[in-house]
């Protein structure tokens, strides 16, 4: 069963494919149902933090290279 599709659908129409079975119409709404509501909880329960606590700067810049090490010398690299 499928609910036609209209050229001026906006966020509030539902398509519904059943690709197995024979639902009643009490059963497809029962399903919206349940599934709104849980969509509902689930939205208003998912929460996202303000702002950042790291500046602009922090985030856009690469991790910058550590201070090389006079102290190892040259000599490990012989080979």
């Amino acid at each position: 069963m499928s609910l036609p599709d209209t050229p001026a659908a906006d966020a509030s129409t539902l398509r519904v494919d059943v690709v197995r079975g024979t639902p009643t119409d009490e059963e497809l709404a029962a399903l919206i149902a349940v599934v709104t509501e849980v969509y509902s909880q689930e939205e208003a329960s998912a929460t996202a933090a303000d702002r950042s606590d790291r500046s602009a700067w922090q985030i856009s810049a690469r991790s910058l290279r550590s201070p090389l090490r006079r102290d190892l010398g040259w000599g490990r690299f012989g080979g």
